[in-house]
């Protein structure tokens, strides 16, 4: 599929991965730190990091040339092209397949083929990447959001200082991600809130229902991709002091306070196929 939520978009985006609009035909600048971010402790793994980013980019250049479904080459043909060593390429292959712009055939005939481009849905002032339909996943965003209300009224009812607390602890990884600016880890924990505050419900069915709808949705993103109209570093965090004063308001019983906030939260559902996080 940023949602918190979606709508219609433009074309991109699969499972555990990032979203991009029509000039995000490369990676986002947001996908690129965020997989810096990612790498591991020492200087030795972020170079090789860096390098895999690079390579990846030149498979998805390479992708983008072709139309979908064509074969690229072998794995071994388009690393001695990438002149990089075998660990590299396999990780440069394995970040281009994230972001849906090529996909990899074991086999007799296998190898690198360039993808069918996934679709976007909007999220607020992102957009998410998608590895298939945009329409179940922009509808799950729309009918998640009409469920908030309701459950923000059960959290105000029974939610615990247990059930808090871990709903603060979620807030402070968002914090954490806006502060590495990471909007795909923002999502994902943003999701997770949702999530938690879903979990204190002691209503079966729609508690099953918000869940298999974040589900769905979670399961199609591939990448969180920007747009134009508001930076998406401001945005991501415009929505985490958004999402820390809903768990405010459910702290203290505020039950207007909450309602209002939750509302503020669902701007675009009035907007057929948006979304936001």
């Amino acid at each position: 599929m940023v949602t918190e939520d979606s709508g219609s978009g433009h074309r991109t985006v699969g499972r555990s991965r990032a979203p991009r609009v029509k000039a995000a035909a490369t990676p986002s600048k947001a996908g690129r730190r965020a997989t810096s971010a990612a790498s591991a402790a020492s200087d030795k793994p972020t170079a090789r990091s860096s390098m895999a980013e690079k390579v990846a980019q030149q498979l998805m250049s390479i992708a983008e040339r072709a139309e979908p479904g064509d074969r690229l080459g072998s794995m071994e043909e388009l690393r001695a092209r990438c002149e990089v060593s075998v660990g590299t390429f396999n990780e440069a292959v394995r970040i281009a397949q994230s972001r849906g712009i090529v996909s990899v055939r074991p086999g007799p005939g296998g190898g690198v083929f360039a993808a069918a481009q996934s679709a976007f849905v909007r999220l607020g002032n992102s957009v998410l990447a998608l590895d298939g339909s945009d329409s179940s996943v922009a509808e799950a965003v729309r009918i998640r959001d009409a469920l908030d209300p309701l459950l923000i009224e059960d959290a105000l009812w029974h939610a615990s200082p247990a059930d808090i607390a871990e709903m603060r602890q979620i807030i402070a990884e968002m914090a954490l991600a806006v502060e590495r600016y990471d909007p795909t880890a923002f999502v994902q924990a943003n999701w997770r809130l949702h999530a938690r505050i879903a979990a204190v419900s002691p209503h079966q069915v729609l508690r099953s229902l918000y869940l298999t709808l974040l589900e769905q949705i979670e399961a199609h993103t591939l990448e969180v991709l920007p747009v134009s109209e508001q930076p998406l570093p401001a945005y991501i965090a415009e929505r985490h002091l958004l999402h820390e004063a809903i768990v405010d308001a459910l702290d203290h019983r505020d039950r207007d306070g909450a309602l209002r906030l939750i509302a503020e939260h669902n701007t675009t559902n009035a907007l057929p196929g948006s979304a936001t996080t």
